[in-house]
């Protein structure tokens, strides 16, 4: 069965916030950054079970090249991403949206 994806706005405003970051550090470099989260996203929905649970039902997939992680929880119908956050930031941060 095929999920639908849904990313919630508060995982669009992580990365949106981690492009602007990027991007003015060196220019070209946000757009990299947007090829990590889309990545993780075909991957989550092509296998979400090799990810590890890591809080209740929520599980992390590890992104390539940058830090960061994407938390998301899978239903019946539909995956659910959480939150995009550099692995470095607190992560009560990201549980609070559990």
């Amino acid at each position: 069965m095929t999920r639908q994806l849904i990313i919630r706005p508060e995982a669009e405003a992580d990365i949106a916030e981690a492009f602007s970051w990027y991007e003015a550090r060196v220019s070209g470099l946000g757009s990299e950054f947007l090829r990590v989260p889309d990545a993780a996203f075909n991957s989550i929905l092509r296998n979400h079970d090799v990810y590890p649970e890591v809080h209740r039902n929520v599980r992390r997939a590890l992104t390539r090249r940058f830090p960061f992680a994407v938390f998301f929880v899978v239903e019946e119908t539909r995956i659910v991403v959480l939150s995009a956050f550099h692995v470095k930031r607190n992560p009560q941060e990201w549980e609070k949206r559990v």
